[in-house]
């Protein structure tokens, strides 16, 4: 039997290894697919050795980008990136891509419905921000990252003035703030700066409603999860691990 498998810490909130085992079983295919949550990065090597049935596995946080220096290969995004939420297994080498591209531009594809936006905010600068980056720059939107570390992003939560918010009509958190189980959580910005012209994507799917879209709602915002994105990137993730 096949196995592949989600690496990550925490692992609670994903859904990976139920959508790949209903697909499995609704396609009738001798696989399963795993959880492993890990303290350390470095444990995925033993995972590999001591599963040689493992075919690939998905990457999230916070390893997206601490697995690179671990791997055989990487494909020419993911090293554009740098970072990689999928390897594939075989015979024993690795080889790791980022299918978080496809999926956040599939998404974004839905939610921009063709809109022209003159300016992006990014809230995050981990993993998952830097595949949202590369998808902003091929579709040509500037933008501005916003972190906690000035060091890191363009703005901090501190710095970032109501003006810049205003200007910046296309909104993406990136972060886990406010994911299962802390829902409570969520970006500290002035959602009063908002309207009814800003488009606010949460890359997190559970729950549906994170307190970052309920914000945004509230001030006239339109609103979307990750959702799709998740789909996608698990989609295009499985085409990878059988070609």
């Amino acid at each position: 039997m096949k196995l592949y498998a989600l690496i990550g810490h925490p692992l609670k909130h994903s859904f990976s290894r139920d959508l790949f085992t209903n697909k499995f079983e609704y396609e009738g295919l001798d696989c399963r697919y795993q959880n492993y949550d890990i303290q350390s990065v470095e444990r995925i090597l033993d995972i590999i050795a001591e599963h040689p049935e493992l075919c690939g596995f998905n990457v999230t946080i916070p390893y997206k980008e601490a697995i690179i220096p671990l791997l055989d290969d990487i494909d020419p995004i993911a090293k554009e990136i740098g970072a990689v939420n999928a390897v594939k297994v075989e015979n024993g080498k690795t080889k790791g891509y980022n299918t978080d591209v496809y999926g956040f531009d599939k998404l974004l594809e839905r939610a921009l419905k063709g809109r022209e936006i003159e300016h992006a905010l990014v809230l995050g600068t981990g993993g998952a921000s830097k595949a949202v980056q590369y998808v902003l720059k091929q579709r040509h939107i500037p933008y501005s990252t916003v972190s906690r570390s000035a060091e890191k992003g363009d703005f901090t939560y501190d710095t970032l003035t109501d003006e810049m918010l205003r200007q910046s009509h296309l909104i993406i958190n990136t972060t886990p703030l406010g994911m299962m189980p802390h829902t409570d959580d969520f970006p500290e910005i002035h959602y009063q700066a908002l309207s009814n012209k800003h488009i606010l994507i949460d890359l997190i799917y559970n729950p549906k409603e994170t307190a970052f879209m309920e914000l945004g709602r509230t001030w006239g915002a339109k609103v979307y999860n990750g959702w799709q994105m998740f789909e996608e990137q698990a989609k295009r993730s499985w085409e990878l691990f059988n070609e």
